[in-house]
């Protein structure tokens, strides 16, 4: 009875860290990914360019979730180009770092 109940904790405890490490923003990647994808040529993260600075992107969506930036980016005809050559997966990834910008 004991062995299932200990599987069961370390089958959580593993879930629970491995989310954590996923969790986590890579700064440093999210900003060359968004150099190498073209993004700030538009975007800048403290000022508007073309588009809205990242840091006001962060503030519209404060409190929501990453799936929610993405959907608004998928929305614009402009993004077009870009969505061609990033995963959804980097798409949620640089999502994620843009909220960390709220203020």
């Amino acid at each position: 009875m004991k062995h299932p109940v200990i599987a069961t904790a370390v089958g959580i405890a593993i879930a629970v860290l491995q989310t954590v490490v996923v969790a986590e923003v890579d700064a440093k990647w999210a900003q060359a990914e968004l150099k190498e994808h073209g993004c700030l040529t538009c975007h800048a993260i403290d000022k508007k360019k073309v588009g809205p600075a990242y840091r006001d992107v962060a503030t519209k969506y404060k409190g929501k979730a990453a799936a929610d930036v993405v959907t608004s980016m998928k929305s614009k005809p402009e993004h077009a180009g870009v969505l061609k050559k990033i995963s959804d997966q980097d798409l949620n990834m640089i999502s994620e770092w843009i909220l960390t910008l709220s203020k």
